[in-house]
């Protein structure tokens, strides 16, 4: 099956995936977008997998403010190189995942945060588990998964504090 161009930049601007990702997806999902889509998340999983064991010494450390200034959370995300930590696309990732903390208010990064005499519930507690607040089909854990394939590197929410007036 030939695949348009304009379908291959169709996806590519709405996931952020390299061009022969793109083609290469629509191809295997014979020109359906939504496959494509499906295809590349999991592309992005499997890369997150392979990665994972990557030390990730760079970064940066991202805050929000909401409006009215009585709320405002401030977050480390780790990467692997001082390049990709001053791309746009990381510098949105963080800027999500503060947002993210500042909305929900998790108390851990991630499941093995939990004291083990303590009862939580995870979906709840861990930021990584949170339905994404732009997309309650998606977690942080997912939206994590999906920069590290675009990016191509490991990446790592290593801590967060959350601030509200009066608390």
């Amino acid at each position: 099956m030939e695949i348009s161009v304009d379908a291959i930049r169709a996806l590519r601007e709405e996931t952020g995936a390299g061009i022969m990702d793109c083609k290469r997806a629509l191809e295997q999902a014979d020109g359906d977008l939504d496959r494509a889509r499906g295809l590349l998340r999991e592309s992005g999983l499997s890369a997150a997998v392979k990665k994972a064991g990557r030390a990730t010494n760079e970064g940066l450390i991202e805050t929000y403010v909401h409006s009215g200034g009585r709320l405002g959370a401030i977050v480390e995300i780790n990467c692997e190189t001082d390049f990709v930590a001053r791309t746009d696309d990381f510098k949105s990732l963080a800027h999500e995942v503060a947002m993210q903390v500042a909305a929900m208010g998790p108390e851990y990064v991630d499941e093995a945060d939990i004291p083990d005499d303590l009862t939580v519930d995870p979906e709840q507690a861990c930021l990584m588990r949170q339905a994404y607040i732009r997309d309650n089909s998606r977690t942080i854990r997912d939206l994590m998964n999906e920069a590290v394939g675009k990016l191509g590197e490991n990446l790592k929410v290593r801590r967060f504090v959350r601030f509200n007036l009066g608390e």
